[in-house]
Protein backbone atom coordinates (compact mmCIF):
# COMPACT_ATOMS: atom_id res chain seq x y z
CA UNK A 1 0.00 0.00 0.00
CA UNK A 2 1.13 3.94 -0.83
CA UNK A 3 0.10 6.75 0.52
CA UNK A 4 -1.91 7.32 -2.51
CA UNK A 5 -4.50 4.84 -1.11
CA UNK A 6 -5.30 6.89 1.02
CA UNK A 7 -8.59 8.80 0.65
CA UNK A 8 -8.86 12.71 1.27
CA UNK A 9 -11.69 11.73 4.04
CA UNK A 10 -9.76 9.29 5.85
CA UNK A 11 -6.48 11.17 5.28
CA UNK A 12 -8.57 14.02 7.66
CA UNK A 13 -9.52 11.23 9.60
CA UNK A 14 -6.56 10.01 10.23
CA UNK A 15 -5.29 13.57 11.45
CA UNK A 16 -7.28 12.83 14.75
CA UNK A 17 -5.55 9.62 15.53
CA UNK A 18 -2.99 10.76 18.68
CA UNK A 19 0.09 8.94 18.32
CA UNK A 20 0.74 5.84 20.13
CA UNK A 21 -3.06 5.33 19.85
CA UNK A 22 -4.77 1.95 20.51
CA UNK A 23 -7.31 1.90 17.15
CA UNK A 24 -10.32 -0.09 16.65
CA UNK A 25 -11.40 0.72 12.83
CA UNK A 26 -15.31 -1.15 12.11
CA UNK A 27 -16.03 -1.05 8.88
CA UNK A 28 -12.57 -1.15 7.82
CA UNK A 29 -12.69 -0.65 4.01
CA UNK A 30 -9.73 -3.28 3.08
CA UNK A 31 -7.85 -2.03 6.00
CA UNK A 32 -6.64 0.84 4.29
CA UNK A 33 -6.44 3.37 7.88
CA UNK A 34 -5.04 1.18 9.40
CA UNK A 35 -2.43 -0.06 7.99
CA UNK A 36 -1.37 3.45 6.55
CA UNK A 37 -1.45 4.76 10.14
CA UNK A 38 1.05 1.69 11.43
CA UNK A 39 3.65 2.20 8.20
CA UNK A 40 3.60 5.67 9.62
CA UNK A 41 4.09 4.62 13.25
CA UNK A 42 1.16 6.60 14.30
CA UNK A 43 -0.38 3.63 16.12
CA UNK A 44 1.08 0.74 18.80
CA UNK A 45 -1.75 -1.45 17.73
CA UNK A 46 -5.01 -1.39 15.93
CA UNK A 47 -8.16 -3.81 14.90
CA UNK A 48 -9.73 -3.55 11.37
CA UNK A 49 -13.26 -4.92 12.08
CA UNK A 50 -15.64 -5.93 9.42
CA UNK A 51 -18.89 -7.66 9.67
CA UNK A 52 -18.91 -9.15 6.33
CA UNK A 53 -16.36 -12.38 5.30
CA UNK A 54 -15.47 -10.67 1.62
CA UNK A 55 -14.28 -7.41 3.25
CA UNK A 56 -12.72 -9.56 6.47
CA UNK A 57 -10.16 -11.18 4.00
CA UNK A 58 -9.97 -7.96 1.70
CA UNK A 59 -8.25 -6.55 5.40
CA UNK A 60 -6.39 -9.41 6.16
CA UNK A 61 -4.60 -9.54 2.69
CA UNK A 62 -3.84 -5.81 2.82
CA UNK A 63 -2.34 -5.95 6.24
CA UNK A 64 -0.37 -8.99 5.07
CA UNK A 65 0.91 -6.85 2.33
CA UNK A 66 1.52 -3.69 3.88
CA UNK A 67 3.72 -5.96 6.23
CA UNK A 68 2.20 -4.64 9.90
CA UNK A 69 0.95 -8.30 10.85
CA UNK A 70 2.77 -7.28 14.12
CA UNK A 71 0.48 -3.99 14.63
CA UNK A 72 -2.50 -4.49 12.89
CA UNK A 73 -5.34 -7.21 13.23
CA UNK A 74 -8.38 -7.92 11.13
CA UNK A 75 -11.20 -9.07 12.82
CA UNK A 76 -14.28 -11.09 11.69
CA UNK A 77 -17.24 -8.99 13.91
CA UNK A 78 -20.54 -7.12 14.40
CA UNK A 79 -19.62 -3.54 15.13
CA UNK A 80 -17.79 -3.27 18.12
CA UNK A 81 -18.05 -6.91 19.20
CA UNK A 82 -14.39 -7.26 17.91
CA UNK A 83 -12.98 -5.34 20.66
CA UNK A 84 -11.79 -7.08 23.57
CA UNK A 85 -11.21 -5.60 27.14
CA UNK A 86 -8.04 -6.59 26.81
CA UNK A 87 -7.32 -4.47 23.85
CA UNK A 88 -7.38 -1.26 25.60
CA UNK A 89 -8.44 -0.24 22.73
CA UNK A 90 -8.45 4.21 23.56
CA UNK A 91 -9.59 5.48 19.65
CA UNK A 92 -12.36 4.17 17.36
CA UNK A 93 -13.21 5.33 14.22
CA UNK A 94 -15.87 4.23 12.01
CA UNK A 95 -16.32 5.97 8.51
CA UNK A 96 -18.64 5.68 5.58
CA UNK A 97 -22.09 4.28 6.87
CA UNK A 98 -25.05 6.37 7.95
CA UNK A 99 -25.15 8.43 10.78
CA UNK A 100 -27.69 6.13 12.21
CA UNK A 101 -25.68 2.65 11.87
CA UNK A 102 -22.89 4.36 13.41
CA UNK A 103 -25.38 5.20 16.29
CA UNK A 104 -26.64 1.87 16.46
CA UNK A 105 -22.90 0.29 16.55
CA UNK A 106 -22.21 2.76 19.36
CA UNK A 107 -25.25 1.80 21.49
CA UNK A 108 -24.37 -1.66 21.17
CA UNK A 109 -21.12 -1.12 22.31
CA UNK A 110 -21.83 0.92 24.74
CA UNK A 111 -24.05 -1.94 26.19
CA UNK A 112 -21.49 -4.55 26.21
CA UNK A 113 -18.92 -1.76 27.87
CA UNK A 114 -16.62 -2.17 24.67
CA UNK A 115 -16.42 1.95 25.13
CA UNK A 116 -14.86 2.30 28.77
CA UNK A 117 -11.30 2.84 27.73
CA UNK A 118 -12.11 4.99 24.83
CA UNK A 119 -10.74 8.36 24.78
CA UNK A 120 -11.76 9.68 21.64
CA UNK A 121 -14.43 8.60 18.72
CA UNK A 122 -13.69 9.89 15.31
CA UNK A 123 -17.16 9.41 12.89
CA UNK A 124 -17.54 9.99 9.26
CA UNK A 125 -21.06 9.33 8.90
CA UNK A 126 -22.35 9.67 4.64
CA UNK A 127 -25.84 10.45 5.82
CA UNK A 128 -27.91 11.06 8.97
CA UNK A 129 -25.14 13.36 11.00
CA UNK A 130 -28.28 14.64 12.89
CA UNK A 131 -28.80 11.87 14.39
CA UNK A 132 -25.52 10.81 15.32
CA UNK A 133 -24.89 14.04 17.14
CA UNK A 134 -27.98 13.78 19.35
CA UNK A 135 -26.55 10.40 20.60
CA UNK A 136 -23.12 11.50 21.31
CA UNK A 137 -25.10 14.64 23.24
CA UNK A 138 -27.27 11.92 24.96
CA UNK A 139 -25.02 9.94 25.59
CA UNK A 140 -22.06 12.30 27.42
CA UNK A 141 -19.87 12.85 24.68
CA UNK A 142 -18.57 16.24 23.62
CA UNK A 143 -17.62 17.13 20.22
CA UNK A 144 -14.82 18.69 20.19
CA UNK A 145 -14.13 19.13 16.08
CA UNK A 146 -16.27 19.18 13.17
CA UNK A 147 -14.48 19.09 9.46
CA UNK A 148 -16.28 19.56 6.30
CA UNK A 149 -14.65 18.14 3.03
CA UNK A 150 -15.49 17.61 -0.63
CA UNK A 151 -14.11 14.77 -2.69
CA UNK A 152 -14.80 13.44 -6.05
CA UNK A 153 -18.13 15.55 -6.17
CA UNK A 154 -19.15 13.95 -2.89
CA UNK A 155 -19.34 16.26 0.47
CA UNK A 156 -18.17 14.35 3.56
CA UNK A 157 -18.47 15.63 7.79
CA UNK A 158 -16.10 14.22 9.92
CA UNK A 159 -16.79 14.22 13.94
CA UNK A 160 -14.61 14.12 16.67
CA UNK A 161 -16.22 13.43 20.24
CA UNK A 162 -14.87 12.85 23.67
CA UNK A 163 -16.27 11.73 26.72
CA UNK A 164 -16.84 14.66 28.90
CA UNK A 165 -18.88 15.32 31.92
CA UNK A 166 -19.35 19.21 30.59
CA UNK A 167 -21.16 19.55 27.65
CA UNK A 168 -22.44 22.98 26.26
CA UNK A 169 -26.12 23.29 25.30
CA UNK A 170 -27.00 22.07 21.65
CA UNK A 171 -30.02 23.60 20.00
CA UNK A 172 -32.13 21.76 17.27
CA UNK A 173 -30.18 23.38 14.79
CA UNK A 174 -27.01 23.01 16.15
CA UNK A 175 -27.45 19.22 15.99
CA UNK A 176 -28.90 19.45 12.21
CA UNK A 177 -25.58 21.55 11.05
CA UNK A 178 -23.14 20.60 13.07
CA UNK A 179 -22.29 23.30 15.89
CA UNK A 180 -18.66 24.39 14.61
CA UNK A 181 -19.63 23.93 11.16
CA UNK A 182 -22.49 26.35 11.40
CA UNK A 183 -20.22 29.02 12.86
CA UNK A 184 -17.38 28.57 10.11
CA UNK A 185 -19.79 28.69 7.44
CA UNK A 186 -17.15 27.85 4.94
CA UNK A 187 -17.60 27.14 1.28
CA UNK A 188 -18.12 23.34 1.16
CA UNK A 189 -20.56 23.48 4.15
CA UNK A 190 -22.72 26.37 1.91
CA UNK A 191 -22.45 24.39 -0.86
CA UNK A 192 -23.93 21.40 0.82
CA UNK A 193 -27.03 23.20 2.20
CA UNK A 194 -27.61 24.69 -1.34
CA UNK A 195 -27.32 20.87 -2.66
CA UNK A 196 -30.51 19.95 0.00
CA UNK A 197 -32.44 23.39 -0.79
CA UNK A 198 -32.37 21.98 -4.33
CA UNK A 199 -33.41 18.81 -3.24
CA UNK A 200 -36.12 20.21 -1.52
CA UNK A 201 -37.22 22.33 -4.14
CA UNK A 202 -38.07 19.51 -6.03
CA UNK A 203 -39.73 17.62 -3.52
CA UNK A 204 -41.76 20.95 -2.98
CA UNK A 205 -42.83 20.84 -6.53
CA UNK A 206 -43.93 16.97 -6.28
CA UNK A 207 -45.89 17.91 -3.53
CA UNK A 208 -47.37 20.96 -4.94
CA UNK A 209 -48.63 18.61 -8.04
CA UNK A 210 -49.94 16.47 -5.50
CA UNK A 211 -53.53 15.13 -5.52
CA UNK A 212 -53.89 14.16 -2.25
CA UNK A 213 -54.03 16.34 0.85
CA UNK A 214 -50.45 17.10 1.73
CA UNK A 215 -50.88 20.53 3.33
CA UNK A 216 -48.84 19.48 6.43
CA UNK A 217 -46.43 17.86 4.48
CA UNK A 218 -45.83 20.80 2.78
CA UNK A 219 -45.28 22.88 5.83
CA UNK A 220 -43.00 21.18 7.17
CA UNK A 221 -40.76 21.21 4.00
CA UNK A 222 -41.10 24.64 3.83
CA UNK A 223 -40.45 25.22 7.46
CA UNK A 224 -37.22 23.49 6.79
CA UNK A 225 -35.99 24.90 3.31
CA UNK A 226 -36.82 28.46 4.99
CA UNK A 227 -33.96 27.11 8.04
CA UNK A 228 -31.70 26.15 5.57
CA UNK A 229 -31.62 29.49 3.79
CA UNK A 230 -31.66 31.28 6.74
CA UNK A 231 -28.52 29.25 7.42
CA UNK A 232 -26.15 29.67 4.50
CA UNK A 233 -27.61 33.35 3.88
Amino acid sequence: MNDNQLSKRLETAASYIKKGARLADIGSDHAYLPCHLAQKEQVSFAIAGEVVIGPYASAKKQIKESNVQAVVEARLGDGLAVIEKSDAIDTITICGMGGDLIARILDAGKEDNRLETVERLILQPNNGEKKLRQWLFDNNYGIISEEILKENDKIYEIIVAEPSDDISAYTEDDFTFGKQLRQEKGPVFVEKWQREYDKYTYILNSLNESQRDVSEKKKTVEAFMTKIQEEIA
